[in-house]
């Protein structure tokens, strides 16, 4: 099992982690993977549970979503989105699009180019989570900055994780046949599970979980996953006090989160399940 790099005293610290996968344009839905994480203390280890996987249709609806509240609401919030939170460029790439690019190019999970133009929706929900209280930046949750919101990227994540060559090519594109897309589903699937139980045995699953790692290829549970891979990189991150992740990128012209290399994975044995 591995061990939570943050210990408290006997009262413990909360979390509200969210995982996203932002629609960049206004026609498609997002996914969202919500977990409730407790920091280990002197008394009792960490522990996490899944609170919801959910796909919701435009910025009303995903806020309402991520507005999740219960009795023992947690202290801190950390968001994880699959969309570019910081960007200042009107034209061409940022960065940190050229740096994620580049350090992946040989498993083919480079990114997309971002600029003002075509990225509307992620800047403007990143606006309304500022001004809602969130800070953009890979920086963990503290008492003066108890809500961050942090931009991720699923591919690169696998891709350390389970110590991929390629990426898990399971997106429907033109080009790609598919049963060849329904495969890499599939096997998207059986990894995950693997990948939870090796890495986050912490972590209970939602009623819904196991549903979504059984289910054939719909688009609404392919983004609910990306918004799991989401989720648990916030996980990670928090779990681990950011000692195994590693940022692409700055805070001022846009920045990617990623897990450290596999290589540098604490216990387990996260592996691709083919």
């Amino acid at each position: 099992m591995t061990s939570s790099a943050t210990t408290c005293d006997s009262t413990a610290v909360t979390y509200l982690l969210a995982g996203v996968d932002l629609a960049w344009g206004e026609k498609n839905g997002d996914g969202v993977c919500l977990i409730a994480y407790r920091v280990a203390t002197t008394q009792e280890p960490a522990s996490a549970r899944i609170l919801a996987h959910t796909h919701v249709r435009g910025d009303e609806a995903l806020f309402a979503a991520l507005a999740f509240s219960t009795p023992d609401m947690p202290v801190y919030r950390f968001f994880a989105f699959d969309a570019p939170l910081v960007c200042v460029n009107a034209a061409g790439r940022r960065p940190v699009d050229g740096l994620v690019s580049a350090a992946f190019r040989a498993q083919h999970a480079g990114c997309y180019p971002v600029n003002l133009r075509l990225a509307p929706r992620p800047l403007r929900i990143a606006a309304r989570l500022a001004a809602s209280g969130f800070a953009l930046t890979s920086g963990l949750p503290t008492v003066a900055m108890p809500r961050v919101a942090a931009e991720v990227f699923p591919h690169p994540a696998l891709v350390r994780w389970l110590g991929l060559d390629r990426i898990l090519e399971y997106k429907r594109k033109a080009g790609r046949p598919r049963a060849r897309s329904d495969a890499e589903f599939a096997r998207l699937q059986r990894s995950l599970a693997g990948l939870c139980a090796d890495q986050f045995p912490y972590l209970a699953w939602h009623a819904d979980s196991s549903a979504l790692l059984t289910t054939k290829w719909r688009k609404p549970v392919e983004d609910q996953l990306d918004a799991w891979i989401c989720a648990l990189i916030a996980l990670w991150h928090v779990h681990h006090a950011g000692h195994h992740s590693e940022v692409f990128g700055d805070d001022a012209t846009g920045f990617v989160l990623t897990p450290c290399a596999g290589a540098d994975l604490q216990g387990g044995n996260s592996r691709l399940l083919g």
